[in-house]
Parts: C-alpha cells; sequence; structure tokens
C-alpha cells in the first residue's frame, strides 16, 4: 500500500544553457541575483570564491564550468541558489551559479528515471532523470555536486 503523504517532492528547476536542471526544495535556502565574489587563491576548479550572507562565509560555485559547460557572462538574469547542505560538521550553506531559475515543480517517485548508463561518469551527481511537460529534466544530488567537487579538487586534503 503506497504512503500519500511524503511520495511527491518538490524540486527547484533552474537553465545552464539548453538543459533544465533541479534541486530537491529542501536543500533551498535563497535564491539571490549574481553580485560578485571575493577570490581565495589556490580555490578548487569551478569555485569562484566566497560570498558573505548575513555573516556567513559561503563559498560559490560556477555550474558551467563544474558541468565543463562553456563559460558565460553573467547578466540581469544570473542567479546564485544558496543550499544548505549536510556535512560532517552540521549544515553548511553553498551557493551555486545557474543561468536562470525556472520555476518548482512536483515529481512522483514513478516520474523519475535512473541516469542512463553512457552518462555513468556524470552519475555522481545525477539523482535521476524525469520528464516535465515535454521537457527532460535533469535531477542533481545537491551534496554530491558540491562535496565530489572538493574532493576532486583536494585529494590530499580529503585523507588529512
Amino acid at each position: 500500500m503506497e504512503n500519500a503523504v511524503g511520495t511527491q517532492r518538490q524540486v527547484l528547476t533552474f537553465a545552464l544553457g539548453a538543459e533544465v536542471y533541479g534541486v530537491d526544495i529542501l536543500r533551498l535556502k535563497e535564491i539571490r541575483g549574481w553580485s560578485p565574489v571575493t577570490r581565495l587563491p589556490h580555490s578548487p576548479h569551478g569555485v569562484l570564491g566566497v560570498l558573505n550572507l548575513r555573516g556567513v562565509v559561503v563559498p560559490i560555485i560556477d555550474l558551467r564550468v563544474r558541468f565543463g559547460l562553456p563559460v558565460a557572462e553573467f547578466t540581469a538574469i544570473t542567479v546564485i541558489i544558496v543550499l544548505s547542505l549536510r556535512t560532517v560538521g552540521g549544515d553548511q550553506e553553498y551557493g551555486i551559479v545557474v543561468d536562470k531559475v525556472m520555476d518548482v515543480v512536483d515529481l512522483l517517485p514513478e516520474q523519475v528515471r535512473p541516469t542512463p548508463e553512457t552518462a555513468a561518469a556524470a552519475g555522481d551527481v545525477i539523482e535521476g532523470i524525469a520528464t516535465v511537460d515535454e521537457q527532460m529534466l535533469i535531477l542533481l544530488d545537491a551534496e554530491r555536486l558540491v562535496f565530489n567537487e572538493r574532493a576532486d579538487a583536494t585529494p590530499n586534503q580529503a585523507a588529512a
């Protein structure tokens, strides 16, 4: 018997180029317009720098760089999605730069398909693929998106 509570999940959708991605709305802390970041020396690939958001220093990751997409100019519709992610030391905020935020959609578990084997390299950050109103939606695992990037870029620190 299916439990009616908790079967549907909400996903914030956003665009990077022509593709539409989504992250679980429960990870969302805030959406803010683009603002310049403070660059840090020797930052991992894809980490633009940090922002001070109400006294909290938040690392900012450019998803275009993370996904190997062509770099785009930041415009008036470029946004930073601030996510609250679980870490060993508790919840921590991270920002991801995206081309534009689109909508919040409701997904049922049966709408989500596994990542094809041909996309195995990307599978570490992709939870699955859904189709919403004839549009493919790539669902991202927010924790893996941020922490795999940091682990890949700084393997010696991860072992320390």
